[in-house]
């Protein structure tokens, strides 16, 4: 029972990672480049440009790249007999 126990985390751990991994990635990413923008100069400089200026260009991108197109799930013929419009 433990071994399954194991392997459940273990799917959920990596689920987890899949989802929210890019996300943490660039938060903290962001939060670097907050606090090197405070605390330094010069090469502090460009590195919070590149940190700020990085989640800024992945926003833009998703958001102004195409929507994937969604397409209706396929019927079976006689689940789609079910729904003709010339049947009383």
């Amino acid at each position: 029972m433990g071994h399954f126990r194991v392997l459940e985390i273990r799917r959920m751990s990596a689920a987890f990672w899949r989802l929210w991994g890019w996300p943490l990635v660039l938060g903290l990413l962001t939060v670097s480049g907050l606090i090197s923008a405070l605390v330094s100069d010069h090469a502090g400089d460009v590195w919070s440009w590149f940190a700020l200026g990085l989640p800024v260009a992945v926003t833009a991108w998703f958001a102004w790249r195409p929507a994937a197109r969604v397409t209706a799930p396929t019927r079976s013929p006689s689940a789609s007999s079910a729904f003709r419009k010339d049947r009383p």
